[in-house]
């Protein structure tokens, strides 16, 4: 357990030193600026699709460090460390995976805020859009840590993993952009929980793979 903390804290940490956590988070608030200009200030209209934008653009900063969170570990041997020493590889995706979250996701939400301000957003549409966050961020972490396991090593992987990975956020996006409505929140829940009861497995049989 020590073990895979200590993987999970080591994702944290290269998230934050490499500069990974502000350049999501830049990603993120650039989306909210930008957006107004591309429709116009027309507020009725901002705040009806703030929510898709924020989540749309928490997407994209999930995305942002896929190349780095399995590739590079693969290539300098440090998965087959992971694998001597008894680790199982499920259990390393896993770790990776809540690094992963606790990388970006946590100022993201704390971003939101800002965001919601560029949008218009009225303050009764906030909360719902950080609840939905909080619920369905561990999923695009998941699907970040499958994607990345997926196209480690490839040539062209970033662009590869936005055609992996944006297909299975659909549900998240469609149910978390309605967080307010009766009963999506409940389905964005678990939806994100098969996500990373899952993922983890998937990320973990690409890494054997990319052993053999």
């Amino acid at each position: 357990m020590n073990a895979l903390a200590a993987i999970a804290w080591r994702e944290v940490r290269r998230a934050w030193s490499s500069g990974g956590l502000i350049l999501a988070v830049v990603f993120f608030l650039l989306v909210s600026i930008l957006f107004p200009f591309a429709i116009g200030p027309d507020g009725k209209l901002l705040a009806r699709v703030g929510s898709g934008v924020i989540w749309t653009g928490a997407l994209l900063a999930a995305l942002l460090p896929v190349e780095r969170l399995i590739a590079p570990d693969a290539e300098s041997g440090v998965l087959d460390q992971f694998a001597a020493r008894g680790l199982p590889d499920a259990a390393v995706a896993a770790a990776k995976m809540a690094g992963h979250w606790f990388g970006f996701a946590p100022a993201l939400v704390a971003a939101t805020m800002i965001a919601a301000a560029l949008l218009r957003l009225p303050g009764a549409a906030l909360w719902p859009i950080l609840t939905g966050l909080a619920v369905g961020t561990p999923g695009l972490a998941a699907l970040g840590i499958a994607t990345a396991g997926l196209v480690a090593g490839l040539r062209g992987a970033g662009s590869l993993a936005g055609l992996v990975m944006l297909p299975f956020a659909v549900p998240l996006l469609i149910f978390g952009t309605t967080a307010d409505q009766p009963g999506a929140l409940k389905l964005l829940g678990a939806f994100s929980l098969l996500l990373v009861a899952g993922c983890p497995f998937v990320a973990g049989a690409a890494m054997r793979m990319g052993r053999s």
